[in-house]
């Protein structure tokens, strides 16, 4: 279906470095004929490789980043999702960041990379957003709390191994529940100041998460840090944390922040 000259231009392109879909779209050819042209490329060069093996910290013993663990953890919790499809042999981890928080997105990325330094990293664009993906057979192993259905309306607990880890880096696990389902605003009021109605405006953070377990984990690990929160109900689902003393919030701005 296609001349010559426009496979060599697809090998050379290929060969400089540039991705398969990069490829497909400046040729205007599908992507499935790129991979293949450029699978029979490598194997005509010998340059295939040999079976992928990736490591885990729980069956081969290998060492865990466990800073970047715990942050990936949260999102985890958060925004993510592990599947597996049935045409692919390993199940996939997909943590949704929005383009608005471009550093969230390269945040989460070298935490993929920390935690599964055996395996490639993508980012699958999407409307407003993009899925940052890692595939691994080891997923379910670190991912204990994955299951059937929704997080809310299943039973989420850590592991005693986890619970180590989050016990060791509770800030990086916070930063990572709040990056997924958390947010700081500034809120406002109004008050009586010498007869007058003034505005009076104070930053405050909100996590907001429909499961009572995650919002537990949530709170606990924020109690453990000296973080003072409360409950705000949501008309009668209490699914928002929220933190707003003065030096709750000076705290959090320490260790958290504003997305980005």
């Amino acid at each position: 279906m296609y001349d010559t000259e426009t496979r060599e231009r697809a090998h050379a392109l290929l060969r400089s470095g540039a991705r398969n879909a990069d490829v497909a779209r400046a040729l205007n050819i599908p992507l499935g004929t790129i991979s293949y042209w450029r699978h029979m490329d490598r194997a005509k060069r010998g340059e295939c490789p040999g079976p992928h093996r990736s490591t885990c910290p729980l069956c081969d013993g290998r060492p865990l980043e466990e800073s970047a663990y715990s942050y990936l953890l949260g999102l985890y919790l958060g925004d993510g999702h592990i599947v597996q499809h049935a045409q692919h042999r390993v199940p996939n981890l997909t943590i949704t960041c929005a383009d608005d928080w471009p550093g969230l997105m390269d945040a989460c990325e070298a935490a993929m990379r920390a935690v599964f330094p055996d395996n490639s990293v993508c980012r699958v664009r999407r409307t407003g957003c993009h899925g940052l993906k890692v595939h691994s057979k080891h997923l379910w192993c670190l991912f204990p709390q994955h299951g059937e259905g929704k997080k809310h309306e299943r039973r989420i607990t850590l592991a005693p191994w986890q619970q180590k880890i989050v016990d060791s880096h509770p800030w990086e696990f916070i930063r990572g529940l709040f990056h997924s389902d958390g947010c700081r605003i500034t809120n406002w009021t109004t008050r009586i100041v010498d007869g007058q109605k003034k505005r009076y405006e104070y930053p405050r953070y909100f996590f907001a998460n429909k499961s009572d377990d995650i919002r537990k984990l949530c709170s606990d690990t924020l109690t453990k840090v000296g973080v003072e929160w409360t409950t705000l109900a949501r008309g009668s689902d209490p699914f928002n944390i929220s933190v707003a003393k003065r030096p709750s919030v000076a705290l959090m701005d320490t260790h958290i922040g504003p997305k980005y």
